[in-house]
C-alpha cells in the first residue's frame, strides 16, 4: 500500500473463467423449470387436500357408523339385558325431589313385558302410531314413605332413527307432552300400596321421544292412598316455579320426571356396554 493510499486500492481484481464444458442452461429450463416445479406443488398440494379430505369422510362414516350400532343396540335391550338392569330394583334420586331434596324409589313390581295394546289410552295409541310399538315394558315404584307411586315404561318402538325426529318434533311443536288427554296410563299392582293406582288417580306425568334409541320413555305418578285427582298436571309445569296445583305441591311431578330421568339414563348407558345376559 502506498503510502497515504487506501487499503486495497490499487489490488488486482481476479475474475474466473468458466468451466470447460459450461453450458448457460437459464435459457433451456429457466421458464419450462418454473412451470414443472409449479406443476409438481399443485399435484402435490391436491394429493394432501385429496388425502385430508379422505380422511375426514373416513372419520364421519366411523362416527356415523358408531352412532348407528348404538342406536341398534339400544333397540334390542328389551331382550338382550336383564330387567333389573332396565328397572332397577332400588333407583337413587339425589337431588331428584322438591328443593333438590334427595329421593330413593323401590321397585314395587313389573309388568310382564308385551304390546302397547291396552297400556295407553286410545289418542295417545294413535299419536304414537307412527313409529310402531315393538315392546313395552313397564314397572311400578313406590318412594321411600310410600306416599307416593309412580309407573315409569319404555316403550321400544320399530321406527328408524330419522321417524324418532319426526315425533320428537312433533312432540315438540305442538307441546303434546303437555296435553292431559295425551297422559300415559299407570300400572296398578294387586296386593300393593300401588293397588288403587288407576286412571283417575293419576297426577302428574312427564313423556320424552328419544331420537338417538328407539325409544319413549315416559313415567306417571299418583298418591298411594287412591285419592283422585281433578285436574293432572304434566311435570315440567307441576315442577315450574311458582306452581300451586296439588300435584305440585306434593311433588308429584317431581317424583315423575325424577324417576323417568333416571331410568333413561340407565338406558343410555346399557346402550353403549350392553350386558350380554339376556333377559
Amino acid at each position: 500500500m502506498a503510502p497515504g493510499g487506501t487499503l486495497g486500492a490499487t489490488r488486482p481484481v481476479v475474475t474466473f473463467a468458466r468451466p470447460e464444458g459450461y453450458r448457460d442452461l437459464s435459457g433451456i429450463f429457466g421458464r419450462r423449470g418454473r412451470v414443472v416445479a409449479a406443476a409438481v406443488c399443485v399435484v402435490l398440494g391436491m394429493g394432501l387436500i385429496g388425502g385430508a379430505v379422505t380422511g375426514s369422510w373416513l372419520v364421519g362414516d366411523s362416527a356415523d357408523a358408531a352412532e348407528r350400532s348404538t342406536y341398534t343396540t339400544a333397540g334390542g335391550l328389551w331382550h338382550n339385558v336383564p330387567v333389573d338392569q332396565l328397572f332397577p330394583p332400588t333407583v337413587d334420586g339425589q337431588g331428584a325431589g322438591p328443593g333438590g331434596a334427595d329421593r330413593t324409589w323401590t321397585r314395587i313390581a313389573v309388568a310382564p313385558d308385551g304390546d302397547c295394546a291396552g297400556a295407553f289410552d286410545p289418542l295417545l295409541l294413535k299419536t304414537l302410531a307412527p313409529v310402531g310399538c315393538q315392546r313395552l315394558l313397564r314397572a311400578t315404584y313406590t318412594d321411600a314413605t310410600q306416599s307416593y307411586v309412580t309407573t315409569v315404561g319404555l316403550l321400544f318402538t320399530t321406527a328408524d332413527a330419522a321417524g324418532m325426529r319426526a315425533l320428537d318434533t312433533r312432540f315438540t311443536k305442538e307441546k303434546l307432552a303437555d296435553r292431559a288427554d295425551l297422559m300415559p296410563r299407570s300400572y296398578a299392582v294387586k296386593g300393593t300400596v300401588a293397588a288403587a293406582f288407576g286412571d283417575k288417580q293419576r297426577a302428574a306425568w312427564t313423556v320424552s321421544v328419544l331420537t338417538d334409541a328407539p325409544v319413549v320413555v315416559y313415567a306417571v305418578s299418583g298418591w298411594a292412598d287412591g285419592r283422585m285427582v281433578d285436574t293432572p298436571q304434566s311435570a315440567p309445569a307441576a315442577t315450574a316455579a311458582g306452581a300451586t296445583t296439588a300435584p305440585a305441591q306434593a311433588g308429584l311431578g317431581n317424583e315423575a320426571q325424577g324417576l323417568a330421568d333416571r331410568i333413561e339414563r340407565g338406558l343410555r348407558k346399557t346402550a353403549v356396554t350392553p350386558s350380554e345376559q339376556p333377559s
